[in-house]
Parts: C-alpha cells; sequence; structure tokens
C-alpha cells in the first residue's frame, strides 16, 4: 500500500523546503519516494527547485488540490505508474484549507484501497505566527488572511514549526507552548527543513494513519475573502549579459527581488516572493515572505554567466495590474545592477484566486 502524506501551510512556510529534505530522508530510509507541488498558476519556482533536487516530481495546477482532486489522483496514478513509489508527498497550495473535509476524507474513503493517509501536517512560520499574533494583541480586527491562517491550524493533525533556526529558544518554547495549548489534539514539532535538526520528528509522526475526527466549522466566503485579497503572478523572463563579462545569477536575483519587496512598501502583505535563476552553472533561489520582508537564499550562483532562465512567483495582497507593474519594475532595476536585458518569455499577467468550490467535503460522520 502506497503512503500518502499531505502539507498544509500558509504562503512562505516552507513547505517546499520541507518536502524536499522530508524526500531525501525517506529516500536515506529507503523509501521510494514522488512528490506532488500545487499553485493557482504554471511556472512554479517550487516545482523546479524540488526536480533539481529529486528524480520524481509532478505538478497539479489552475487551482488547488480540493478543488481539483480529480487531477490530483491523475497525476498520482501516473507518478505510481511510472515508476515504483511507496510514498507520496503531496505539498497544497499556501492559502488552502479545509483540506481533512475535501482531500483527507476523500482519500480515505474513495481510495482507501491504494493508500495509507499520513496525518495532515500543516507548516508554520513562526515569524508569520508572531506578526497575526501582535495583530491580534494590539486589538486589530481578525483580517481574512489570519482567518485563514488560524483554520490551517484548527484543522492539523500535526503543527510543525519550521526555521526554528531563525528564532531564539526562548520564542521557539513559547510558540510551542502556545500551540499546544491553543490545539490540544494536534501534535507540535519543531523543526529546521534547512539545517535538519528535529527533520526526523516530522518524519515519524507521518508513521500513523490520519485520523482526525472534527469537522472544520468555516465560512467559505472569508475563505474565498482571503485568497482574493492576493495577486498571484508566475512569470518567466529570458536574462542575458549586456557585456562580454557576463552576469552573476546570484547579484541579479537579490536586487530583483529586494527591489520587488521595495517597491510593495509593506513587507507583510507579501504571502510570499520568489526568485529563481537557471543557468548552465547552476541554480539560483531566493525568496521573501511577509513580516520582517528579509530575503533568503536555498542555493545560489556566484559563477558569471552569459545566459539564464529566470522563474518569479510572488502572492502580494495587492491589486493585479500593481504588482504586474512591480515586478517588471522589480526586474529592470535587477538588469541595471547586473549588467543584463531581460524579456518576458512566458506567464500571464497577476490574477486573483477564484472562489474555492471542492469536488468533495465529507464530514467525520462520512467516514
Amino acid at each position: 500500500m502506497i503512503k500518502l502524506i499531505a502539507l498544509s501551510g500558509f504562503l512562505g512556510a516552507g513547505k517546499t523546503t520541507t518536502l524536499i529534505a522530508a524526500a531525501r530522508m525517506l529516500e536515506e530510509q529507503g523509501h521510494r519516494v514522488s512528490v506532488v507541488t500545487n499553485d493557482q498558476g504554471t511556472e512554479l519556482v517550487d516545482t523546479k527547485m524540488a526536480r533539481s533536487s529529486l528524480d520524481s516530481v509532478a505538478e497539479v495546477t489552475g487551482g488547488c488540490f480540493c478543488c481539483r482532486f480529480d487531477d490530483l489522483m491523475t497525476v498520482v496514478n501516473e507518478l505510481l505508474t511510472s515508476g515504483t513509489a511507496d510514498t507520496v508527498i503531496a505539498e497544497a497550495v499556501g492559502s488552502c484549507t479545509d483540506l481533512q473535509a475535501t482531500v483527507v476524507r476523500p482519500l480515505r474513503k474513495y481510495h482507501g484501497e491504494q493508500f495509507s493517509v499520513a496525518p495532515l501536517a500543516t507548516i508554520v512560520d513562526p515569524h508569520r505566527l508572531r506578526a497575526f499574533a501582535q495583530a491580534a494583541a494590539r486589538g486589530e480586527p481578525e483580517s481574512d488572511l489570519s482567518y485563514l491562517f488560524g483554520k490551517q491550524l484548527a484543522e492539523a493533525d500535526v503543527i510543525a514549526i519550521n526555521k526554528t533556526d531563525t528564532i531564539s529558544a526562548d520564542e521557539l518554547a513559547a510558540a510551542v507552548r502556545t500551540l499546544r495549548e491553543q490545539y490540544p489534539s494536534a501534535t507540535v514539532v519543531p523543526y529546521s527543513a534547512l539545517t535538519g535538526a528535529g527533520l526526523a520528528d516530522l518524519v515519524q509522526t507521518w508513521q500513523a494513519e490520519a485520523s482526525w475526527g472534527g469537522d472544520l466549522v468555516i465560512d467559505y466566503d472569508r475563505y474565498a475573502a482571503a485568497e482574493a485579497q492576493l495577486a498571484w503572478l508566475n512569470q518567466r523572463f529570458d536574462v542575458r549579459a549586456a557585456g562580454d563579462t557576463g552576469f552573476v545569477p546570484a547579484v541579479w536575483a537579490k536586487a530583483a527581488l529586494g527591489r520587488l519587496v521595495e517597491l510593495v512598501g509593506d513587507p507583510a502583505s507579501i504571502g510570499h516572493a520568489k526568485i529563481m535563476v537557471d543557468t548552465a552553472e547552476g541554480i539560483t533561489k531566493l525568496s521573501a515572505t511577509g513580516g520582517d520582508g528579509e530575503l533568503s537564499a536555498d542555493v545560489s550562483t556566484e559563477t558569471p554567466v552569459r545566459a539564464g532562465t529566470a522563474y518569479v512567483n510572488a502572492r502580494v495582497a495587492c491589486e493585479p495590474g500593481v504588482l504586474d507593474q512591480a515586478v517588471l519594475d522589480a526586474v529592470a532595476y535587477a538588469d541595471s545592477n547586473a549588467g543584463t536585458t531581460s524579456a518576458v518569455s512566458a506567464g500571464a499577467v497577476s490574477f486573483k484566486p477564484g472562489y474555492p468550490r471542492p469536488v468533495h467535503r465529507l464530514a467525520a460522520a462520512q467516514m
């Protein structure tokens, strides 16, 4: 029987980094792992990152797993037919929730003879957790995005606090304590996908079976409103050196992403922004998430190159036209700093996700 592991979590929580690190750990333990990424659009940085590290990678685009459940099953079955995987890790869109009713339970009920479904893990960025908690402490009305974030936590079997290497021991202990008090039915696991500390504890939780017996009380109008606050953009650029000396991909990516964060103005409005530059010398990938707006590099190429392909994924709380122009301005700024010329080669203009309409939505009593 195939083990299927579903990952949830807000934009920028580090789900893809977790997916790659966990897949490698499982492979070291003798498992054969396939992974599935998910997004509202195409040209995904996450898919390309996964393919640079893993052998068996597929994606479901055009909507979240709940609204593309049949596509998910088609992709998973294709992976299993073409390979010998005994484990599939599926990473849901970062603005998706209600996965227990719309993905986990349908998998168990309609495909239980094929799959053993692991407990649902919600990946949490402690900086995002802090930002939402501080807003609540200031007495600010709960935003729709904060509402969505809370629902992701409320339905989790496992709450996995990622990026523990970026906060103090005291802050981590407080976060673990608070989450255990607020969500007593969930297992809270701190770890770092980047360093690997605590990752084995998270992987161990997936040996159990999904068994959440609750029904998430959720207002789909608020859920839809939260997703509609974000403009989504996935674009691909051909980047070429303007002179004879080439350009450094890391310089271009840092300039582009840093300028994009500046143009957005309020870092808290960034769901996530990711830039990857793929060249003959290797991959450079930088990201920024809401909160402090700091840039982080997963991998960086410092060797000058003549040309490369840049992928920009951005989810920002603004109007689509504003994000379109900000990305073009950021790319122009990177060109002026890195000595390059860039042209859009693929990707549509920004959009806002439509109303979530799950294929299935099963209550606990229907299992």
